[in-house]
């Protein structure tokens, strides 16, 4: 049967198909929806959990593969730094079920802090790592990937891209098969325990394991050669093959699914029956290093000391027309350089006069008023990855600095011990707090900092997409739960000053942080008020200028609503985008904001 799918609901597709048992991770774009699939359309047959970080999600699919059970966990490329611990040293242990960790990179940065390659882990852990072009392959690769991992008691890595998870095509899909194996942990603490004396030994079998992983991925059929004209050959893995097969259509084609351990014998036979080899990749030159190491004459990232495949940003048609380009230039190509040979250029609509998007927060989100309040206050404001990331941007510009989830936290604290002149706020989302809040919150409990904390809790892990976390007291399938408290564990913590604030009180939260800033110790201020985007309910009417009242002051303009707007002079409220929220009322100096339709309800 035949399915149209993303990448990222092909991958689910293929772990149920593959049997797994449990799978457990976090959300983090363009991972996201490989376990909301999982948990929606196969929940009876997997149990499916968002753990608190990916390093949790990644230790409780270990947990279950070494009872025996097929066991998946997703994340992110920054996820993948959170849990490098336990898969460097699950590489030395290997596994008993199969165990697949699914990563998604995000080349070109477009929900991201930073661009990483993960094939750069796999070969730093010595582990299998899978790649996928399509929905098709998605579907079979993943249960490859359970096989490889049970044949050779290895992790295995699949590595997605945010094109790869987000773009659709036809799969063939089939039946769940059960692997029949009793779920039952038998102890061998030579085999699970790498106490120095049996680490040692796993070393050496790691090393023996990933020989024979090498001839594997030769053999394997998710690598195949494509012989077109062996005039070019182009050496090329995962999604990129698309924009390769579309540019190139005379080059004959190596195309990698398994493209870690290097298929050494691979590579040397399809280099030594071309006559030229480009090696285009996206990220790293990862492949082409390998190969040059192997004596293989090729070009990739650079030729004839000119750049030719950038190795920043995601690929796509137009970057690989313009890599084809610059090999036309060269004798490095083979082929009549004609128009009719060069598919052309796709027409696209001018965009050059329409104005910037920047992203902004949301009408009536809770942020802007903490943001707004931090405003009145010369702090300095260390920040955390979330939708109020966005507070680093005018006019609020009341974020100094992103680092990674939970630096909020730990930068405040380390700010403040080294005698920063100014005091230092930190800024966390009730999601992040789980995730890696907590840690940082106890350091400085413990090493008597005297930082300010504030939790942005809006219900609910917004940026992502809505996803529950240990505080919305549900689950991935919507069972409730235990709802961890923000408050009750900042006390457990050590922290003695523990307030809870209603964000879109302007009066009281500059109140609560003015006695928090100035006070000689730490302070955790919860800001709780629900993201009206996941309750689905504007926080209240939405509202209009009397213009009689208006001074044409624009304060207003200072919250960075996107449903105020200027109007000559003056100001005006776009009732479609209007929330509600009523934070420009609040600061109206001539109370110029009233109800758009008094006595009634706002739907």
């Amino acid at each position: 049967m035949k399915k149209l799918l993303t990448g990222n609901e092909a991958i689910a597709r293929g772990a149920w198909e593959a049997g797994v048992n449990l799978a457990s991770g976090y959300p983090g774009t363009p991972s996201t929806e490989i376990l909301e699939t999982l948990s929606k359309l196969y929940k009876d047959d997997v149990c499916c959990e968002w753990a608190p970080n990916e390093k949790v999600g990644f230790e409780t699919a270990v947990g279950a593969a070494a009872a025996g059970a097929r066991a998946m966990t997703t994340m992110k490329h920054v996820g993948l730094n959170v849990a490098a611990d336990p898969l460097m040293t699950l590489a030395y242990i290997g596994t008993i079920g199969g165990f697949v960790a699914v990563v998604a990179d995000d080349p070109g940065m477009n929900s991201s802090q930073n661009e990483q390659d993960t094939r750069q882990f796999a070969r730093f852990a010595k582990v299998p790592v899978i790649e996928p072009a399509d929905a098709a392959e998605a579907v079979v690769f993943t249960k490859e990937a359970f096989r490889i991992s049970e044949e050779f008691s290895t992790p295995v890595i699949i590595k997605s891209t945010t094109t790869m998870s987000h773009s659709r095509s036809i799969a063939e899909v089939g039946d769940r098969v059960e692997t029949g194996r009793t779920i039952s942990f038998v102890k061998d603490p030579p085999k699970h325990v790498p106490i120095p004396a049996w680490a040692r030994q796993m070393r050496v079998r790691l090393e023996e394991r990933l020989e024979k992983l090498k001839a594997a991925a030769s053999a394997s059929p998710l690598n195949r050669i494509e012989w077109k004209s062996k005039k070019l050959g182009i050496v090329t893995a995962g999604v990129t093959y698309q924009f390769v097969r579309e540019v190139f259509p005379e080059a004959s084609i190596l195309k990698l699914g398994w493209s870690f351990p290097f298929p050494d014998d691979l590579l040397l036979k399809f280099a030594n029956e071309c006559e030229r080899v480009v090696f285009i990749e996206e990220l790293e030159d990862f492949l082409e290093e390998h190969a040059k190491a192997l004596g293989i004459k090729c070009c990739g990232k650079t030729l004839d000391g000119q750049p030719l495949v950038p190795n920043i940003g995601e690929m796509n048609v137009d970057v690989l027309r313009a890599i084809r380009s610059r090999l036309e230039q060269t004798d490095w190509f083979p082929f009549e350089k004609t128009e009719t040979a060069r598919p052309k250029a796709p027409v696209r609509p001018k965009i050059a006069d329409l104005p910037p998007r920047p992203p902004v927060l949301c009408p009536g989100c809770p942020h802007r008023g903490i943001f707004y309040a931090l405003g009145k206050f010369d702090v300095v404001v260390t920040g955390d990855i979330g939708c109020y990331t966005l507070g680093v941007a005018p006019p609020l510009s009341r974020l100094d600095t992103v680092t990674c989830m939970g630096a909020g936290v730990t930068m405040a604290h380390g700010m403040q011990r080294a005698g920063n002149d100014r005091k230092v706020v930190g800024v966390v989302g009730d999601s992040t707090f789980f995730h890696s809040g907590m840690t940082g919150l106890l350091d400085i409990a413990y090493n008597k900092g005297t930082s300010t904390i504030i939790v942005l809790d809006n219900r609910t892990t917004a940026m992502t997409g809505h996803q529950d976390n240990p505080g919305t007291g549900r689950t991935i399938t919507g069972e409730e739960t235990v709802t961890a408290d923000i408050a009750t564990i900042g006390r457990a913590l050590g922290i003695r000053n523990v307030v809870e604030v209603a964000a879109r009180d302007i009066k009281h939260t500059t109140e609560v942080l003015k006695e928090a800033i100035e006070s000689p110790e730490p302070w955790l201020i919860i800001s709780k008020t629900p993201c009206p985007l996941a309750a689905r309910k504007n926080p209240g009417l939405p509202l209009k200028v009397n213009t009689d009242k208006c001074r044409k002051c624009k304060l207003c303009l200072r919250l960075g609503c996107p449903a105020i707007e200027k109007d000559g002079e003056g100001v005006r409220v776009n009732s479609i985008l209007c929330a509600g929220c009523k934070l420009c009322r609040q600061i109206c100096p001539a109370q110029a904001f009233e109800d758009l339709n008094p006595g009634t309800e706002n739907n």
